[in-house]
């Protein structure tokens, strides 16, 4: 996307989603669910938990050092089951599948960074907030944007939607075919930085294999597409695609295998804002790959909220061992009513973006994830999640003399 966006006549840009049988996102909620489990009895444990799912199997694997025990086969069933495969005919039973478990605690050495940063060991912090250090490096990635009321771009809002609505028919029985699987994509036009159109519809969605193809077509079209994409974004020039193969009755663990952290641009903004790479699912918020990209949200959440600028992307970055960010950098894409060293400025006074610190601010250390690995991390209005609150907007608006 073009920093100065906001000055071409007409783009194009697309997103996805998957619903929550897709065999990547079951992993994702399996690594959280796990995550929860231990995090209700042990709020203080290290947690890197990846899942692998393929035909009949799913594998538990990472670091895991916590005083509690849960049962691990009993908590993967259970998403299994709740995901909806149930059945050997779906491609995927919760009661027959193998669970193999191969998990070892976290490496000391990590934890002597993360227990005790660099400034701590230096002698620069006595409380939690600067003695914890960053749990890896990388770059972790914040976006907001005023187009919807979520502050997310339309096209990953509208994918979401749909592949929720994908799951809403085939749970309350409206359209009795479908099975967990499915994807959904949403190609929308701008004009000068606001959404015209939608270019294109892509939803694909397991079924069983007696239902035509026509039938789910229409089902589709009418039950799905049109319940979810505004009619005033749909013209005769919009193409959708309804199961392009024309068949998808294999599909989950069985069609094809699934690994946690495989979906982060459906975790995040879809692809319209950068990434910078480490996944969410199955980690614990001393790992910055997780709660410093939910720090980046709220960061531009509220400053978007506040009107300092109507796009804005943050980038913040880290050193395993070490409290304090490396580097933060904005981008408002050309949309800033402030310069952007004030808008610097004000992030540095009013978010403390130390490891400990997030995880205070955001209340980090509680069974709050598996909610959030179907569906996106972020502009979730039917969740209560801290780093979506909009609580810093009148500070930031009058300080910036808006």
């Amino acid at each position: 996307m073009p920093n100065s966006f906001s000055n071409l006549s007409s783009y194009m840009l697309t997103s996805e989603s998957v619903t929550e049988g897709h065999p990547d996102k079951l992993c994702d909620q399996i690594s959280d669910a796990i995550l929860d489990a231990i995090l209700e009895k042990d709020p203080m444990a290290r947690v890197a938990c990846e899942v692998a799912a393929t035909t009949g199997l799913v594998i538990v694997m990472g670091e895991i050092t916590t005083d509690c025990y849960v049962e691990i086969p009993d908590i993967v069933r259970g998403v299994v089951r709740d995901v909806g495969y149930t059945r050997a005919k779906y491609g995927f039973d919760c009661d027959t599948c193998g669970v193999m478990v191969c998990v070892k605690e976290q490496s000391k050495d990590i934890a002597l960074g993360v227990d005790h940063s660099l400034e701590a060991r230096s002698g620069e912090t006595i409380n939690e907030k600067g003695n914890l250090g960053a749990g890896d490096q990388g770059m972790m990635e914040g976006f907001a944007c005023n187009e919807t009321p979520e502050f997310m771009p339309l096209t990953i809002t509208l994918a979401h939607k749909l592949c929720r609505r994908l799951a809403e028919v085939r749970k309350d029985h409206t359209l009795t075919y479908l099975r967990p699987d499915g994807k959904s994509q949403v190609t929308v036009e701008y004009s000068h930085g606001i959404p015209k159109r939608v270019g294109n519809v892509v939803l694909s969605a397991q079924h069983d294999a007696v239902t035509s193809h026509d039938v789910i077509e229409h089902d589709l079209i009418e039950h799905v597409i049109k319940k979810i994409i505004p009619s005033n974004l749909l013209d005769d020039e919009t193409k959708i695609y309804v199961n392009p193969t024309g068949r998808f009755v294999i599909g989950g663990p069985m069609g094809d295998t699934g690994l946690t952290g495989r979906k982060i641009l459906v975790d995040t903004y879809g692809g319209i804002a950068r990434h910078g790479g480490g996944c969410f699912s199955g980690k614990d918020p001393t790992k910055v790959d997780r709660s410093a990209a939910y720090a980046a949200r709220y960061v531009a959440k509220n400053l978007v909220a506040a009107g300092l600028a109507d796009r804005l992307e943050i980038q913040l970055s880290y050193a395993i061992g070490v409290a304090y960010p490396l580097s933060i950098s904005i981008e408002t894409f050309g949309t800033g009513k402030v310069s952007d060293d004030v808008i610097l400025d004000l992030i540095k006074k009013h978010f403390d973006l130390r490891p400990g610190a997030i995880i205070e601010t955001l209340n980090l250390r509680r069974p709050i994830y598996r909610q959030t690995a179907t569906y996106g991390h972020f502009g979730r209005e039917d969740l209560d999640l801290p780093w979506e609150k909009t609580d810093k907007t009148e500070i930031l608006r009058a300080e910036a003399g808006l």
